[in-house]
């Protein structure tokens, strides 16, 4: 499917690295974004400032504007729907806006979509935050990691939904919604329940992106806390490996609509969030890298693995970038971007 492309949040982290290698393929690429998230603006700028080929069209607006929406989804042929709100925190301090972003944002792009008659395939960012705790998987604790007992494998996509946030539900039901008008309106539609997705033009903060966070923290001397044990383990995905997924699943649409994929790095790129990944920050660094605890969030899981050997088996995708490869990626990229990164706001 090489027509008109629509990337709803195409200026956000995940959004521009999607863009950018669309763009490079010399596709006709819509980018429809509100521009509120902090580094948005320079993800844009660098969209716009680097010849790559293709056509870009930027529409600022906002998934909340069904008007707005229904304007740039007319003629699309792909979208790519990664527009949200993006963090727990964030959704617990302020639940109405969480849900009008995710699940409303979410119900006027599939009204758009299917009042244009285009049948447009339609790629769908959902979150393992969709399982909640995963409170039934027994979870033992190791030297320098919380571990699945008997779930070697990790998480696959018969885990019952059990949604433990206001964004864990708004989220959720966006990605039913994604689901259903797959069904009842015959749109190909693809769902990925994604963890945690880390690369280049990620600003992280302390709510959402934390190996970015962490990185930038570390690279400029900035405090560093850990909400829970620093044990808590999740399976890293570099966004390049994800990019290649959104474009294999358009591309196999035939097989891929009206699945759900756990999309992650897997077991082989899991990576505890202080007591390993500290270590190796370290490292990189070339000297200790300070951190606090501080008490766990609520929702938060003590072990997340996405099982993605359903991806694997149905679009013949894996990940390539190791977690090594990819956080020294990272790195190198925050250490070459510093002018990038705000001085923190004072408090």
């Amino acid at each position: 499917m090489n027509g008109k492309i629509l990337v709803t949040g195409g200026a956000g982290f995940v959004g521009c690295n999607l863009v950018d290698a669309l763009l490079r393929e010399g596709l006709d690429v819509t980018v429809f974004d509100s521009l509120v998230r902090k580094g948005t603006e320079k993800n844009l700028e660098w969209l716009q400032g680097e010849a790559r080929g293709g056509k870009l069209t930027f529409v600022k607006g906002d998934v909340r504007d069904a008007d707005a929406v229904a304007k740039v989804t007319a003629d699309a042929e792909v979208i790519y729907h990664l527009a949200g709100q993006v963090a727990v925190t964030t959704s617990v301090v302020d639940p109405r806006t969480d849900f009008e972003v995710n699940a409303l944002g979410t119900l006027n792009v599939l009204e758009g979509a299917r009042a244009s008659g285009k049948k447009p395939a339609i790629v769908f960012t959902s979150t393992n935050k969709v399982y909640g705790e995963c409170e039934e998987i027994p979870v033992v604790e190791q030297a320098t990691r919380h571990a699945y007992k008997s779930a070697p494998h990790g998480i696959d996509e018969s885990q019952p939904l059990d949604f433990h946030s206001p964004y864990g539900c708004s989220k959720g039901a966006a990605d039913q919604y994604i689901r259903d008008y797959g069904r009842i309106y015959d749109l190909p539609t693809v769902v990925f329940r994604m963890s945690c997705i880390y690369g280049p033009r990620q600003f992280g903060n302390e709510d959402q992106g934390w190996v970015a966070h962490f990185l930038i923290a570390a690279a400029l001397g900035r405090p560093i806390t850990i909400y829970g044990d620093g044990k808590q383990v999740r399976d890293i995905l570099f966004v390049e490996d994800l990019v290649r997924a959104f474009r294999t699943a358009v591309e196999k649409i035939d097989v891929t609509r009206g699945r759900i994929y756990n999309i992650g790095g897997g077991p082989s790129n899991t990576l505890s969030v202080w007591s390993e990944f500290g270590e190796l920050l370290g490292k990189l660094k070339g000297e200790p890298v300070p951190a606090k605890l501080d008490t766990w969030r609520p929702g938060d899981q003590k072990v997340y693995v996405s099982d993605i050997r359903k991806a694997e088996k149905e679009m013949g995708w894996k990940p390539q970038v190791d977690k090594e490869t990819g956080i020294r990626r990272l790195w190198d990229w925050v250490l070459a971007s510093r002018a990038l990164f705000p001085a923190p706001e004072a408090k």
